[in-house]
């Protein structure tokens, strides 16, 4: 890259609202927030509400990093809504449920509008590698500016979920499968989530690693205590700080490495500008991995052999059926339609499976692991 990238990380132990706003409203200074949040402008606030979940739970942003966002921008004189399509069905009865799951609903005690509005539009991306338009929800087309406020997880197909993964919360409801259709293997899902990310174009971006979830993400793994927020203008620069935190391979995140591709962000992590302190400081040397990630040995074999050598170590979903209670959400999260409810239980059909994990995503009793052939665990 030709000019620097600035990241904000500072270590906060602790949701109480005062601590948080505090340490945001410094890294907003630092980033100089004023510059692209101006009064009168209409603001748009993304967080990670993926699914109708409790903050403890770690698989949404915390209310009360949303709540101090929403203060801080509506300061600086913007309006400011809520918009997000979580997974499955983008209606107006889902949303309310999740803002009232999540606490997300408090935002309007500090002048959001929660957005139910679930109409969508169509965005252009004509410097896009791969989609060059997408369907997304009017909220975030009408808004003057994109800010994204994620939760930093691990994330079974894409490696990990923050800044950029966050953005295809942008595509509403189960038009989500349809491009897991269209771009099945996972190199072209995360470039096709990177054009998603330029086309949106997000001015600032804001990861709440207060807890964070580790193991199976997004939705299935386990809440871990970090302590971190972190931010930037750079979805991508921030999100490769929180590869240092939890020790992953950037280059094993699809939507960085295309990123890096295109020189939107640095290859190391010393090639960021730290304004506080560096990611390292936060580093958690033991975080665990999705389970789906690729077997270490992989790289090491003849190239030739690479490709089906990966294709029998990828780990596949398993459903717990005793526990299943045949819900159905893994039916209609599944792109491929692969899965069928057979006596109240889900069935998986392995001979059109891509691997998506969108059935393990969407499970509400998460009740579906992610299991590699038992030869190939480690």
């Amino acid at each position: 890259m030709n000019q620097p990238v600035e990241v904000c990380v500072s270590s906060c132990e602790t949701y109480e609202y005062e601590t948080v706003r505090a340490a945001l409203a410094e890294q907003f200074r630092l980033l100089k927030a004023e510059e692209v949040i101006r009064p009168g402008m209409r603001v748009a606030v993304k967080p990670n509400l993926v699914v109708r979940s409790a903050p403890e739970e770690g698989a949404v942003t915390h209310p009360v990093v949303i709540c101090a966002v929403v203060s801080l921008l509506r300061e600086l004189g913007a309006s400011v809504v809520i918009a997000e399509s979580p997974g499955g069905p983008y209606t107006p009865v889902l949303l309310k449920s999740i803002y009232e799951r999540s606490g997300c609903a408090a935002a309007a005690e500090y002048g959001a509008e929660l957005n139910v509005d679930c109409t969508w539009g169509e965005l252009k991306a004509p410097e896009a590698r791969l989609c060059r338009s997408f369907p997304v929800i009017t909220p975030l087309l009408q808004a003057d500016a994109i800010v994204d406020v994620c939760k930093l997880k691990t994330h079974c197909m894409m490696g990990l979920s923050a800044a950029v993964k966050n953005l295809f919360g942008a595509v509403p409801g189960l038009m989500k499968p349809e491009l897991h259709c269209r771009f099945p293997e996972k190199k072209a899902f995360g470039t096709m989530i990177t054009d998603l990310c330029q086309a949106l174009h997000p001015v600032l971006s804001v990861v709440d690693g207060i807890t964070a979830m580790e193991g199976n993400g997004p939705t299935g793994g386990k809440p871990r205590h970090v302590g971190a927020l972190l931010s930037s203008r750079s979805p991508y620069a921030v999100d490769l700080a929180c590869t240092e935190i939890i020790g992953m391979d950037p280059a094993s995140v699809f939507p960085l490495l295309s990123a890096m591709e295109r020189d939107l962000c640095p290859r190391s992590h010393s090639d960021l500008v730290w304004l506080q302190e560096p990611a390292s400081r936060f580093a958690v040397p033991d975080y665990l991995q999705p389970e789906s990630k690729p077997a270490d040995f992989i790289a090491r074999l003849p190239h030739f052999l690479q490709p089906l050598a990966s294709q029998l170590t990828t780990p596949v979903p398993k459903i717990r059926t005793a526990e299943c209670v045949g819900c159905g959400k893994c039916a209609e999260s599944c792109p491929q339609h692969t899965i069928s409810i057979r006596n109240r239980k889900a069935v998986i059909d392995y001979s059109k499976c891509i691997r998506c994990y969108c059935c393990h995503e969407m499970c509400p009793q998460h009740v579906i692991d992610i299991r590699r052939f038992s030869l190939f665990r480690h």
